[in-house]
């Protein structure tokens, strides 16, 4: 059986859970607590990065999220979570790398500011603006359709959504973005990602370990 090593508080985790979950791929999730067993031995010989997530499947190794997720595609292509047309994989792609590459890194000044780190104003106030930018882009690309590829969910919509759905806690509102507030509840109505979003309590306890690793990044 395919191993998931997972944690419920990493967004990189949470794209390739959603996907293994919307594709009914069978899988033993093994746990990855971030408070000091991804340097172990035994986690670093799995991924010598020593970062989660990490599919191992048969034997096959694949590390990396975005990797996961073309792997999990083209190995378990029913349910497919690709589009067939040109137009349309280049939109996949282009919501994949804005959220990856423009939004969850906009997201770190404002985590750190969320557990009580230092962090100066002009990051935060660049951060903020680079995620209002993401939304407004997002917005006008979901149009009238019900995900981002017309009708049906694709990895836009589980790169981007296991982002989005989060950004009011730190202070946005989707007041004045009803396409991306009706997404991203949609989203979260789905069975997948009520098996994946953290309870209260959990993301409570996971606030220290998320500014020990914070802390190591200075």
């Amino acid at each position: 059986m395919l191993k998931f090593y997972y944690n419920p508080i990493s967004v990189n985790t949470l794209r390739v859970w959603v996907a293994l979950l919307e594709k009914q791929v069978p899988f033993e999730p093994i746990l990855v607590t971030l408070d000091g067993d991804q340097f172990e031995t035994d986690f670093t010989a799995v991924n010598p990065l020593q970062r989660i997530p990490v599919i191992v499947d048969n034997g096959f190794r694949i590390i990396e999220s975005l990797a996961i997720l073309d792997y999990l595609e083209a190995k378990y292509p029913t349910r497919s979570l690709m589009p067939s047309q040109p137009e349309d994989v280049a939109k996949v792609r282009i919501v994949e790398m804005v959220a990856v590459n423009e939004l969850q890194p906009a997201t770190v000044p404002l985590t750190r500011s969320l557990v009580g780190l230092d962090i100066d104003d002009q990051k935060l106030d660049a951060a903020k603006k680079r995620i209002i930018s993401v939304m407004l882009f997002y917005e006008d690309l979901l149009g009238t359709h019900s995900y981002f590829i017309g009708e049906e969910i694709t990895l836009a919509d589980i790169v981007a959504g296991t982002i989005v759905p989060s950004l009011p806690m730190f202070g946005f509102s989707f007041d004045l973005y009803p396409r991306l507030k009706a997404w991203s509840e949609r989203l979260l109505m789905r069975e997948s990602w009520q098996q994946i979003t953290p309870q209260p309590e959990v993301m409570e306890a996971a606030l220290p370990i998320v500014r020990k690793i914070l802390e190591q990044r200075l």
